[in-house]
């Protein structure tokens, strides 16, 4: 079988080190992205022909530019994009400032939006390759305590939903990942929370909070399972659309779809009333 390169953000740690480490081993090209150069550096230093890392940093539009012309001058191509570059972070919406809510989405909205816009033309140019985005559970169901976190991946999941069909009929495959709680960093170092709190709020995004720091290294996933998994699919001739990782993914995606069956039934005859 023909290797194929792929393209990965956010390699650090968690689920884009384990897909990296994956694809490394079933004879696939790694690039991927760090936010160190020292990282890189150590990274193609144990890898070399195996893999090639660079510094990125996906909320400055320059690195991502940057990013791209090397990557074409370099290899020509990429065979599979990763968006896995992005954070969790907790909080009320009352208690989330604007900054805050601005972060989160320059990572995981705007930086991947930006990122997927910049090598859509090399996809377009080979009328074939396969865009993963590394969503969430918390992109299909919100959950309290999680709103904005939950409001970038529903954005994420809103562009890459259009996306799909946009570039299905130039041969190119988009896949949405929506993993549930996993063993990486994401509730450990790499989460944020909001800097105010607000007493009112104790019950509910409080007990979430807490909630998060009590489950960190305790979660059921298995990046590496995870891993393969995600793997497997870009394999596929027809992959779907969107890819629940885990139990509890499988529950809240259910959950949700249930709530919204049952509103739709109950108000059926409110919401055909509602035309001329």
């Amino acid at each position: 079988m023909k290797q194929k390169i792929w393209f990965i953000t956010g390699m650090s740690s968690g689920l884009g080190e384990a897909l990296a480490q994956t694809v490394i081993e079933r004879g696939d090209f790694v690039i991927g992205t760090f936010r160190s150069q020292m990282q890189a550096d150590d990274f193609n230093t144990v890898y070399q022909s195996k893999a090639f890392a660079i510094k990125l940093d996906i909320t400055k539009p320059n690195d991502t530019d940057q990013a791209y012309q090397l990557i074409v001058e370099k290899f020509g191509k990429i065979d599979v994009l990763v968006n896995n570059a992005g954070f969790g972070f907790a909080g009320a919406i009352e208690e989330t400032s604007m900054e805050e809510a601005r972060e989160v989405f320059e990572a995981n909205f705007f930086g991947t939006l930006h990122l997927t816009q910049t090598f859509l033309p090399l996809f377009r140019q080979q009328k074939s390759g396969h865009i993963v985005q590394i969503s969430s559970h918390g992109g299909f169901k919100a959950f309290v305590g999680f709103g904005i976190y939950n409001a970038s991946k529903f954005a994420l999941e809103g562009f890459s939903e259009a996306l799909a069909q946009e570039i299905a009929p130039l041969g190119v495959k988009l896949t949405i990942v929506e993993p549930g709680p996993f063993r990486t960093n994401f509730a450990g170092r790499s989460f944020k929370h909001a800097a105010q709190t607000i007493d009112d709020y104790h019950s509910t995004a409080g007990v979430f909070r807490e909630r998060m720091k009590q489950v960190d290294g305790k979660q059921e996933g298995d990046p590496i399972k995870a891993a393969k998994a995600i793997f497997d699919i870009t394999q596929s001739e027809a992959p779907p659309l969107r890819l629940p990782l885990g139990k509890i993914a499988l529950i809240s995606l259910t959950t949700k779809m249930q709530s919204v069956q049952k509103d739709m039934d109950d108000y059926k005859e409110i919401a055909e009333s509602a035309v001329y």
